[in-house]
């Protein structure tokens, strides 16, 4: 039988760090009054079995292989969004637990769609509860993603290995190595972030929890209009520029720091995602300055924000974009599958993948042309073999197949036609608002049927985690073969 408890004893340690995470509301319950026992029984809940865990495989194996790899990867997140509903179910919401889970999924996964009808007037512990959620798996997504995905050979992801000769047996110790940098500077940003909130009329409060969310662009705000409910270009401009900062690859602020001085200009990447945007601004811009828009600064400070919200799957709204008429709402539906860049805290299909892509069908058009020609496919330094773009082919195949998939579900427990397809999409894709009057802008994830909240949960999850990471787990070979 195998052994997994190198596995149980990392699930240990995780839901330790959570519970010890679940204390920090209290903190804020106090100074606001607000004080019940919710977050120390979840926190006391969540500790013991944390502690059961990491005591009962403490003689595990310090290395780590490719199936431990992927059931650590599902199971790290599925226990992380279980033990962190606990709040929200011991909370004065009256939630249900098909609530708390779906909550508390869509913040680990920071992908923003919300249950909660009144923000405005919600516990500021729990607030803070849905930033800290979203805050630690943002940073848990960039530690997987630069650690174990590509040892995992998922859709591509092996691009993106810390070095040529990376193995499974090595992932552990390499992600020592990397982890404290990055933890270090995502929370040196975060930081910065709050801090320009708090510069441009914020309070404490609400600079701390959006900065958290900002830099995980996880979009959970305080307030039921989100960002639009400060109405402040300042904030604006500074939530654009930090929700950019977390959408480029991590592993580039290390180059940076090691000398690389000009990774930002190079990186392929993220020339391709600065790019992206700037020419998503100029056709949405366009679009609307034509159709009897009269204030063309205050319309393109809308569709920047917007644009890069959508983009890169942080969900935070500052126009009811639903009335922008349908092309817009097409052109965001397609946005929200792009995403932002492999290794930051963005989702969706990822800028490489898009990019690759791109390059692949160029160079088929020109072998059309050119049949004797010679085209050798290059991303950056790279040079990709038929395996590596099939791997991407394929994840791009599974990613439009289960969106279908989820859409029709969704179809058949009573929801119309744009909540539908617009929920999938946001999910799969962890963007958070749909589109339409129900889970738009200007609307919540709360009037949905329970069948429909757990689809969306586990489309969430599948998003968030490449779809392959739990998908191979369904498959009965996987663990006859281990």
């Amino acid at each position: 039988m195998y052994n997994y408890k190198t596995v149980f004893y990392t699930l240990g340690t995780l839901q330790i760090i959570l519970g010890i995470f679940m204390l920090i509301p209290v903190i804020i319950q106090l100074i606001y009054n607000e004080l019940d026992s919710g977050f120390v029984s979840a926190s006391i809940i969540t500790i013991i079995f944390g502690i059961l865990f990491f005591l009962s495989n403490l003689d595990h194996d310090k290395n780590i292989d490719l199936p431990q790899a992927f059931i650590l990867t599902a199971l790290s997140w599925i226990s992380i969004a279980l033990f962190g509903s606990l709040p929200f179910v011991f909370s004065e919401l009256n939630l249900s637990f098909t609530d708390a889970f779906f909550e508390s999924m869509s913040g680990i996964t920071t992908t923003g769609s919300t249950i909660l009808v009144d923000l405005d007037n919600a516990p500021k512990g729990i607030l803070l509860w849905r930033a800290i959620l979203q805050w630690l798996g943002g940073i848990g997504i960039i530690l997987m993603a630069i650690t174990l995905m590509p040892i995992m050979n998922i859709g591509g992801m092996q691009l993106f290995k810390i070095s040529s000769n990376d193995n499974a047996e090595k992932i552990l110790p390499k992600s020592k190595e990397v982890s404290i940098r990055l933890i270090a500077i995502y929370s040196t940003l975060t930081f910065a972030c709050a801090l320009f909130y708090k510069l441009f009329g914020m309070n404490y409060f609400d600079s701390l929890t959006h900065s958290m969310t900002t830099i995980a662009t996880g979009g959970f705000s305080n307030y039921n209009n989100s960002i639009g409910h400060f109405n402040s270009a300042l904030i604006e401009i500074n939530a654009v520029i930090f929700i950019i900062l977390g959408s480029i690859p991590f592993i580039a602020y290390i180059k940076y720091l090691n000398g690389e001085k000009k990774i930002f200009y190079k990186d392929a990447q993220i020339n391709f995602f600065i790019k992206t945007i700037i020419i998503s601004v100029i056709i949405i811009f366009i679009f609307l300055l034509f159709n009897n828009y009269n204030s063309e600064i205050s319309l393109l400070r809308q569709v920047i924000f917007n644009v890069v919200s959508i983009l890169t799957g942080t969900g935070y709204v500052t126009a009811n974009y639903s009335d922008w008429g349908g092309f817009p709402l097409i052109f965001f539906l397609v946005l929200m599958f792009i995403g932002g860049c492999a290794g930051s805290t963005a989702c969706g299909l990822k800028i490489f993948r898009i990019h690759i892509l791109y390059k692949f069908f160029v160079i088929q058009l020109k072998k059309y042309i050119f049949p004797r020609g010679v085209f050798v496919l290059k991303y950056g330094e790279n040079i990709l073999n038929e395996k590596f773009v099939s791997s991407i082919i394929s994840f791009v195949f599974l990613y439009i197949i289960i969106f279908f998939i989820i859409t029709t579900l969704l179809s058949i427990s009573g929801l119309d036609f744009v909540t539908s397809i617009s929920g999938a999409a946001t999910s799969i894709s962890n963007v958070g608002p749909g589109l339409g009057g129900m889970i738009g802008p200007n609307g919540n994830f709360s009037l949905l049927p329970d069948f429909s909240k757990w689809i969306l949960t586990f489309g969430m999850i599948l998003g968030r985690l490449e779809l392959f990471a739990i998908i191979v787990l369904f498959i009965p070979s996987f663990w006859r073969r281990y």
